[in-house]
This record gives structure tokens, sequence and C-alpha cells, in this order.
């Protein structure tokens, strides 16, 4: 970062500081993905950091890193309000003070009362502190499973399908490769590349022979891995490609969705990905925090459908959501929505 270039609003900055963010997810967790913009005193970027790996830096550290001593007067935009506490890493806001930044502003307040605090050190010190710009897109982005766990105590779950326009996930011959394009592929193989763990049944693993794996578009492997959660009683052969050393893979004997989810704790950000009778389950068990589908434009008529076995036996009882986004993908449309209520 050279510190040239035009002046940049603070809206702006904060939409820079969320994609450095992105750039942490599953990478900083248990941490939060947290993303940092030093603007100097003129408005102009003169740092950007993300937080690094347990044990290293946060966001605002990096970012002031590269910024040096064009922070001072200065403005920080950060994703989430700076932390308060000495663990690993010292307080951010003890950082920001010494770097002699001026203002700071963040998104969302830190729900963790280890961590809160931060903006008021800040204002103790004379800084001035502003909160709530960009809130939404950090909400729904890359500290969504975060402030989850935070809110709830368990990990954040996703469940993630493919299905035509009729809602099939594979065709009368259970064949299911390809229903969407490669642009939609790519974009779930970098979004598996952001997660924790991937959750799918016995019964995938034994028709499809997944990998799991998150790649890049060139086929490599990409740098971070999810671990690969297997869920049921079937034995899996010892041949089968979810063995291989990709990826770390955790075998659960249970059909227990609440079992899952305790083996689980330990991770922020999961996702469901195996058959119907898997995702029917946790909706039924009411542990699905977030659904996304990619939806083909193309009918089968028949084959097997996206879930089965939701529990739900009339109109009245049907699980309803709240629609977040709509993306087209290539010639696919991806669809984001989260149960009804959802904070």
């Amino acid at each position: 970062m050279n510190g040239q270039g035009a002046a940049l609003s603070i809206a702006d900055a904060m939409a820079l500081a969320v994609e450095a963010s992105e750039s942490a997810r599953g990478i900083s967790s248990p941490n939060p993905a947290v993303g940092a913009v030093i603007l100097d005193a003129h408005g102009i970027v003169v740092g950007i950091g993300s937080t690094r790996p347990p044990g290293g830096p946060h966001a605002e550290i990096v970012a002031l890193a590269e910024a040096g001593d064009r922070a001072r007067g200065g403005t920080a935009v950060v994703t989430l309000e700076p932390c308060n506490h000495t663990g690993r890493t010292g307080p951010c806001s003890q950082a920001l003070i010494d770097a002699g930044i001026a203002a700071v502003v963040h998104a969302v307040a830190d729900p963790n009362p280890l961590a809160s605090g931060g903006g008021a050190a800040l204002c103790a010190a004379g800084i001035r502190v502003e909160q709530g710009i960009g809130e939404t897109a950090v909400r729904q982005g890359p500290l969504r499973a975060w402030l989850h766990k935070q809110r709830t105590g368990r990990p954040h779950v996703t469940w993630k399908y493919a299905a035509t326009l009729d809602g099939r996930s594979a065709a009368a011959d259970h064949t299911s490769q390809w229903i969407t394009g490669p642009q939609a592929r790519a974009h779930v193989h970098a979004e598996r590349a952001k997660l924790d763990a991937i959750v799918v049944g016995t019964g995938t693993v034994l028709a499809d022979d997944p990998r799991l794996t998150a790649r890049r578009p060139d086929g490599t492997l990409s740098p971070h891995q999810p671990v690969r959660v297997v869920v049921g009683s079937r034995q899996i052969p010892a041949t089968a490609a979810i063995r291989g050393p990709d990826a770390p893979t955790v075998f659960l004997d249970t059909h227990d969705p609440a079992a899952v989810i305790d083996a689980l704790s330990e991770h922020t950000d999961i996702q469901i990905e195996g058959g119907p009778t898997l995702a029917g389950a946790f909706l039924a068990a009411g542990l699905v925090d977030r659904v996304v589908a990619y939806v083909a434009p193309a009918v089968l008529g028949s084959g097997p459908t996206a879930v089965e076995n939701a529990g739900i036996g009339t109109i009245a009882d049907a699980i309803r959501f709240r629609t977040e986004t709509v993306t087209m993908i290539g010639n696919d449309i991806l669809i984001g929505v989260v149960p009804e209520g959802a904070k």
C-alpha cells in the first residue's frame, strides 16, 4: 500500500474492510474473520489487514503495520469493534491508541464479554468512535457464523444443495453430475475453502464417492480445507475418496443432528452437503440457520428431491424462510435464505 490515490468515503472503506475479512474466513477460526482499513488524515488508504490464523495478529494490527506512521491522525475502519483484552495477542484498542489514530469506525459491536469494551477505551483516550456503518453487510457476510455462535453457543449451520427447477437433486437413474454449470461449481469450491467443516451422510459417500475438498478452478487444492464429516452407521470402504489425505475426516456413528452439532462444537461455520435424508433430519430438528440453493434452469421430471422427511405433514407446518439474496452465477441462480424471525 503506497498511500497514493483518491480519498475514500467511510462507506467505501468499510466495503474494502468487508472484502478483506472474507479472506480470513476459515483461516482465522475460531477467532472472528475481521477486516480493517486505515485511512490517513486525508482519507487515503494506507493499510489493509485481515485476521491471521489463531495466535497471529488481528486485522487492525496487520493494517497498522502496513500504514506505519501514516496512520497518525487517520481513521481506522473495522468490521468488528476492536478488542480490549490480552489473549495470545495484545488489545487492538491500545494498538490504535498508540498509533495515534484519530477516529475509529466499526460495523458491529463485539458481543464477547471477554473482548468487548474497545470502543469505550478508545473514547476514553479521546478518539472519536462510530458504530453501525456497513452493519448489514458484515452481519450477513463474513461475521455471520461467528456472531451466531456468540449468540447461541453452537456452530452456524448452512444447508447447501443444487437442484433443478422442479426440485430434483438427481435424475431417475441417480446421476447428478452436473446439475449446475461450471461457474456455480467453482463458487461452491470457493465457499468450501472458507468453512470449518462439511457434513454428509454415509448414503452420499456410498453413492457418489465424493472427495469433499475445496479446489481451485485448475483442480489444485485450496490452502484451507474444511474437516470432512461423515454421519451414519454404514461402513465406508477403505478405498473411499473421502478417506484420502487431502483433508481431515471425522466419522460420526449417529443419525441425531443434535449429536452431530455437539461433536462439532469446537467449530464455528459448518455446511450440510448430504442428501435429502440428512437435510430433512436437520430441518426437522430446527438446526438449519441458512439455506444456500443453486438452482439450475433444467427439468428432470423424476428422481430424488433435494429434501425428504422434514417432519412436515400439512401446509400449515411449512418451514418458512426469508430471502436474503438472489444472484445469477453463470446460467444458474443462487438463492440465500434464512428462517423467518432469524436475527
